[in-house]
């Protein structure tokens, strides 16, 4: 695909939505990362659907775990589409953490919202965020402004 031709504008826009969702994955786990109080076992404990397997998440020694895979998560996947590096793999597993935000609570009508800074129907901020990070999976924007990039022209310049 990294030799498909794309206007410059279509390249900008490709970039600027990775940049945007890298920074919001890193503030979100930096923010967490620096609150002592924080901790996801409330948001785990009033899912709305799939109730036991979010409770056993939020149980006793697996609440902590989570909490450290949560931030880790979301600080290595911000600072991978930061970079532009590995911006696939990133990508998919930040679509994989956004899906398991969404199924705790699902936007379904009949549902409780839970913690939300909206009324949604079916459509929230989470699902919206994944297609974004399909959209920066498919396109070659690390190619077009990133760490591959620089790696790659490094290599060829070695060989």
């Amino acid at each position: 695909m990294e030799d498909q031709k794309y206007s410059s504008g279509q390249l900008y826009a490709l970039v600027a939505l990775r940049l945007l969702v890298g920074w919001h994955f890193l503030y979100e786990g930096i923010v967490k990362l620096y609150n002592p109080t924080w901790t996801a076992k409330g948001y785990l404990l009033s899912a709305s659907i799939l109730k036991p397997i979010f409770g056993w998440l939020a149980s006793g020694s697996m609440s902590s775990v989570v909490d450290v895979l949560n931030i880790g998560v979301l600080v290595v996947v911000g600072v991978s589409l930061l970079l532009g590096f590995k911006t696939k793999w990133a990508s998919v597993i930040g679509m994989g953490l956004l899906a398991l935000y969404y199924l705790a609570h699902p936007a379904f009508p009949g549902l409780p919202q839970g913690p939300s800074e909206g009324s949604y129907w079916i459509v929230n901020k989470n699902l919206i965020e994944i297609a974004a990070l399909w959209v920066i999976m498919v396109f070659p924007t690390a190619w077009a402004f990133g760490l591959e990039n620089l790696l790659s022209k490094k290599t060829e310049v070695s060989n």
